[in-house]
Order: C-alpha cells, then structure tokens, then sequence
C-alpha cells in the first residue's frame, strides 16, 4: 500500500472513527457545496443521470452518472468501469479540477497521501432512493481509498463490516459531511436506507453524493 498509506492518522479535528482506515470528516466541504454543485452542472449536462439496471434485471432506485477518465456502470452484462458513456458514445466528462482538488485533500485529512482518483460516481437519490449493502470491488486498485461526499438531504449511512452478514452501524450524514475508508477498511459493506422527505436550499428534493476512486 507503500505512499498510500503514510501517516494513516487522520489530519483532521473533524474526523470520527468508523474503524481503522475509516473516517466520517464532519462539514468538511460545508464551505464548498454551492461551488461543487455548480461544478457539477456541466457534467449533468453532457451525461446526464439515469437508473442504471443490474445484471439481475433490477432497476435502481438512485440515478447515476460519472466524471472522469473512466466511469461505473451497470447493465444486464455486469458491473465494470468504461471510459465511454454507454448511452452516449461520448467519453465521459472529465472531472472537474474542484472536485479533484476536495477529494485529494479529503483522503490527505483522512490520513491518505497521494491519492488521486481518475473516476467520480454521481448518485442522485430522491426520497425512496437507498442503495442497498454493497462492496467497491470494481476497481483494479484496492491501496488507493475510497472519497464519498455528501451534498443535499441528509442520509443515513450503512457501514458494515468486512462480512455481508456483519449488522450495519447506522450513521445520519449531513450535507458537506465526507466519508473516507480504505486500507483495512477498503471492502467493508456499506449503503445508504431509503431517502426521506424533505427540501435542501440548495438540491431541493434530492441528495447529491460523489464517490471518488482510483478504478484503472
């Protein structure tokens, strides 16, 4: 895991343990939410969201859509990255250096040196959205953390453990909260309940989550 690693103490005052190499950064981009969703806009635009189906035929209840050198996708074939947008041909946006720059500080706060993503995942949830128990398996470097930042609604969060049949704890994020795990804790199950009601100043009805990793 050499440079990924170093110092994996996280940085921050804002950060609580979840378990070793796992860290909620509480308001971390509370300061930067506007200027992330205006980043963002572009993206939407080119690739805008939509409920992917998994392999087993379900379709999900959060829309989604990617930046970055690669992006997440789902389909009747599988999970995998591609760096092309399925439905558009188009490569996906690139990734907006804002964006960027919060994730790498981020997984630095986090006690993660050097990390640099090359693909973010766009959830949109709204109320009635969840995201079930799930793994980041996808991707073909594990040293590197994975970056989730919260923006809109508030969420419970579900971190699990290394088990699918490990009890989740049960975490509220707000939006600007940052959750950052890797190393040790890099596979652990974790998801989101279902979404509930209510009106953000700055999303509306939704939440806004970016998931940044290193996939390639």
């Amino acid at each position: 895991m050499d440079d990924l690693l170093d110092g994996l103490t996280p940085t921050d005052p804002s950060a609580v343990s979840l378990a070793e190499g796992a860290v909620v950064l509480r308001g971390y981009v509370s300061a930067e939410q506007a200027a992330l969703l205006a980043a963002l806009r572009p993206v939407i635009e080119a690739a805008p969201f939509r409920h992917m189906v998994t392999p087993g035929g379900y379709t999900m209840s959060v829309a989604m859509t990617n930046c970055g050198r690669v992006g997440w996708i789902t389909d009747r074939r599988g999970y995998c990255y591609q760096p092309r947008d399925p439905e558009s041909g188009q490569p996906w946006p690139a990734m907006p250096t804002l964006m960027l720059d919060v994730a790498v500080r981020a997984a630095a706060a986090a006690g993660f040196i050097g990390f640099v993503p090359d693909s973010c995942l766009i959830n949109c949830y709204k109320p009635g959205a969840r995201l079930t128990l799930h793994q980041d398996r996808n991707e073909n470097n594990f040293a590197a953390p994975i970056v989730s930042v919260s923006l809109g609604l508030p969420a419970v969060f579900l971190w699990g453990g290394l088990r699918r049949g490990d009890r989740p704890r049960r975490l509220r994020l707000e939006s600007g909260d940052v959750v950052v795990w890797g190393g040790p804790s890099r596979l652990a199950f974790h998801g989101i309940d279902a979404l509930a009601e209510g009106e953000n100043p700055l999303t509306g009805r939704c939440r806004i989550n970016l998931t940044f990793r290193n996939a390639l």
